[in-house]
């Protein structure tokens, strides 16, 4: 008992030992915080009581240390942690932080710490006032550190006017952040002074938004918030406010539109929603706008006809009630009936001068007279030429015709004299009017008027002006129209005199509008009056205005129509026509002429006439006609003077046509010849020909001349044409081209066909090299073999060089000779 009683007292002992060297220090440095902080530190496991009496005792010595006071509250907070929030202890450290107020005002940590504290001990009031002390006593630039605590503090009470009071001195503070006070009465129900808050954000140019909207999102947050609640909002005008939005925002008209006449649907006041639907159809400029409105105020009139019925069949029928609802059902089928007309109202308020939307809207008046006359007055009215899209000019002809078919031919023409006057962008425009109005004068026989509407409108202005000439009015340049002169050629080749014809078609060449066609009606014309030689110098004429390819169909007609006319009589005349003809002639259009030549000479002149237009013609005609040239030379040839004559002709084409059509050539020549008889001129053709015939490419012609020399050969002709054939192929197994190509094709299932492009290894590379050298050895293997020892051959093969100086010969190709014959003549 004794030992027990007395281990307390040395424990008690050792300790205050312990603390002798601190207590000593702060003796000797008593406003040392350093001293003081490793005092409590050394202090920091031992009772609270004895804690708090060394920060007091320090805090007595230096009551403006920030660190001491931060740390004894900091302590004296977590001391009561977890603790019931009525206990005594949380209203001591409240004094301490009121006590440490005193010295630390300025410091905006202490204020936090305190104000938290005091919420969370559900202290409203105070935590209020203790709030509005610290934004008292700090400088504004710290203002910032306290506002976000006291707003949440404020949003978290259940008095929303103590919050709206708060945000609203923050708001002076920061106005950027009105967006926050608009969401937080938004949530609260206060929609009046949030639509206020909102409005003023709007209006205000140098607002930005925190969140990232554009000024129309607020504004349309704006009209959503008015309009869906017009019996909470009563401090905004709300017609004005988005009225002002359709002057502002004219590119999103549809959505504010529907926001106003939502507005007074929502308030009861469906005529006045009514007429801002109609207003707004009737303002709108775009489809997408028409079509939002349109909807909605579809959607309105369905919404009141149900709301209607329901009402009449709770109610029971009434006279009243059922008049009332055939006048709504009858208002809404009118809306339906009226869509097509509003829409082309809105396209044409979009683009006013658009031709095609006002021909559609006459169409939409169809059986309403008084309702289209309107339309295309004002469609004549409206429409600027110079910015029309499509042709203004068919307004004015429509306009006339929709007279014209009434049987109204004074108004008609009447429009039509109004339609010549419009300054048009293009002289097609007025021609085209002009054309009309002679058309409409036509068709009810009045021939004479409508030569006369025509001579006026080709009548010579008194400024002349070129056709292209834009800075003239199209008045004074539609005497240069071709399709006005045309018409006026028909009419007086079909109601005029021969004489007026005549000059009217004069008058067009003179005026240098014609065209070949033109040309060739006027040179028609004078032939069925019988004036021959006066329709030749209509062609004369017409050549002289045009070049190739254009006076083509000019020539073509004018030397047809002089062979039927003159025949042999006039030849050396119509020779002259022919070379003036083929003077300048381009290969494309050289070989109808040429036959027409050659046909003249056959029939009226001489035949070798006939063979030298021939001959001239397979040089000068295009490369892809030459063939079927050289066909007719021979046909025409053979009919002429005998087959045998054709032998030229045949060499020359071999010579000057391409490998396929000499070898088709080669195959006729030597048919012939066998027919002739002369079985040694078509084997030496045969032989020639082989050197153009890969074995592998062509083997119709080697089968061709198998079965000759069956027919006419023997076994030496048949060995010889073997061997041939196999130094042919030698040859062309030889070429680096050929050689290549097949490699390829030797590979292509085995290794390149497994390969990506470009991705040949070094086997593949030796594979191509076997393929190459097999190739190779194939060759020297089809190579002729030698019965003698010595056999001299040439060095050099050359390939044949011209066939002018061939000739054939019946002699047989000996041994030596190579493997295939050089030239024909070596026969």
């Amino acid at each position: 008992a004794l030992v027990l009683k007395t281990v307390p007292r040395f424990s008690k002992e050792r300790k205050e030992e312990d603390d002798l060297p601190y207590e000593e220090e702060i003796i000797r440095n008593p406003y040392s915080v350093k001293c003081w902080m490793r005092y409590i530190e050394f202090k920091q496991n031992g009772t609270m009581s004895i804690l708090n009496m060394i920060y007091e005792r320090a805090l007595k010595e230096l009551p403006g240390s920030y660190k001491l006071w931060y740390n004894y509250l900091r302590e004296r907070r977590k001391q009561v942690k977890g603790k019931c929030i009525m206990e005594p202890a949380y209203e001591e450290i409240n004094n301490c932080h009121e006590r440490a107020l005193v010295f630390m005002h300025k410091m905006p940590r202490i204020w936090l710490d305190y104000c938290q504290f005091l919420v969370s001990q559900c202290k409203i009031t105070r935590s209020r006032r203790t709030f509005d002390r610290a934004l008292r006593a700090l400088p504004v630039t710290q203002h910032p550190r306290i506002w976000p605590l006291y707003l949440r503090f404020a949003r978290n009470l259940p008095l929303p006017e103590t919050a709206i009071r708060v945000y609203r001195r923050y708001l002076k503070l920061s106005p950027e952040n009105a967006e926050e006070y608009i969401d937080y009465l938004r949530s609260c129900g206060k929609l009046d002074e949030a639509a206020v808050r909102l409005a003023a954000v709007v209006n205000d140019e140098s607002f930005v938004s925190k969140e990232g909207k554009s000024n129309y999102q607020l504004w349309h947050e704006l009209c959503d918030l008015i309009s869906q609640n017009p019996d909470k909002v009563n401090s905004l005008n709300v017609g004005a406010i988005i009225r002002g939005g359709l002057t502002r925002f004219t590119d999103q008209l549809g959505k504010l539109w529907c926001s106003l006449a939502d507005y007074y649907i929502r308030s009861g006041h469906f005529e006045k929603a009514r007429d801002v639907y109609e207003e707004a159809i009737l303002t709108v400029v775009t489809v997408r706008d028409f079509t939002q409105v349109f909807d909605s105020y579809a959607q309105f009139e369905e919404s009141m006809i149900a709301a209607k019925m329901e009402t009449t069949s709770e109610l029971g029928k009434d006279e009243e009630e059922d008049i009332d609802l055939e006048l709504r059902l009858a208002r809404f089928e009118q809306l339906i009936a009226r869509r097509p007309l509003l829409l082309n109202s809105v396209l044409l308020r979009q683009n006013p001068h658009n031709v095609h939307e006002w021909h559609k809207r006459v169409k939409l008046y169809e059986g309403k007279p008084r309702q289209i006359i309107n339309t295309y007055t004002e469609a004549v009215q409206t429409v600027d030429p110079m910015k029309a899209t499509g042709k203004p000019s068919s307004l004015w002809v429509s306009f006339a015709k929709f007279y014209e078919e009434n049987e109204q031919l004074d108004d008609a023409r009447t429009i039509f004299e109004k339609a010549t006057k419009v300054n048009y962008k293009q002289v097609d425009d007025l021609a085209g009017v002009w054309c009309e109005y002679g058309e409409m004068e036509l068709r009810h026989e009045n021939y004479e008027q409508a030569l006369r509407i025509l001579r006026k409108a080709t009548a010579i202005p008194s400024k002349k002006a070129e056709y292209f000439d834009v800075s003239e009015p199209v008045q004074n340049r539609v005497y240069k129209s071709l399709k006005v002169w045309s018409m006026l050629a028909d009419l007086e080749e079909s109601m005029g005199t021969f004489q007026s014809t005549k000059a009217v078609y004069d008058r067009i060449i003179d005026l240098r509008i014609a065209t070949p066609q033109i040309i060739i009606n006027y040179a028609m014309f004078l032939e069925e009056h019988n004036y021959f030689e006066e329709s030749f110098k209509a062609y004369e004429r017409g050549i002289a205005l045009f070049r190739w390819p254009n006076v083509y169909d000019i020539w073509n007609t004018y030397l047809t129509k002089f062979i039927d006319r003159y025949g042999g009589k006039k030849l050396e005349r119509a020779r002259d026509l022919f070379e003036q003809a083929l003077d300048g002639c381009p290969a494309k259009f050289a070989k109808t002429i040429y036959l027409l030549y050659a046909k003249l000479e056959e029939e009226f002149g001489l035949a070798r006439h006939a063979m030298a237009v021939y001959e001239r013609a397979t040089q000068a005609v295009d490369n892809t006609e030459r063939h079927h040239m050289f066909n007719i030379y021979i046909k025409r040839a053979a009919e002429i003077y005998g087959v045998t004559y054709t032998r030229a002709i045949y060499q020359k084409a071999i010579e000057v046509l391409p490998d396929e059509h000499s070898r088709d050539m080669c195959l006729r020549f030597a048919d012939m010849e066998s027919k002739l008889g002369e079985i040694d001129r078509g084997r030496a053709i045969y032989s020639y020909c082989s050197q153009i015939c890969d074995p592998r490419m062509t083997a119709t012609f080697w089968q061709t001349w198998k079965e000759f020399e069956i027919r006419h050969g023997n076994e030496d002709t048949i060995r010889e044409m073997l061997r041939i054939k196999r130094s042919v192929q030698a040859t062309y197994n030889t070429q680096v081209n050929f050689m290549s190509s097949q490699m390829m094709k030797a590979t292509t299932n085995a290794t390149i066909s497994d390969l990506a492009p470009g991705q040949l290894g070094l086997d593949d590379m030796k594979l191509l090299e076997q393929q190459a050298q097999q190739l190779a050895a194939e060759a020297e293997q089809d190579k002729p073999k030698l019965k003698e020892k010595i056999l001299f051959v040439r060095s050099v093969i050359h390939p044949p060089t011209h066939l002018a100086s061939f000739t054939l010969s019946s002699e047989n190709p000996t041994a030596d000779q190579g493997p295939y014959p050089q030239s024909i003549s070596e026969y």
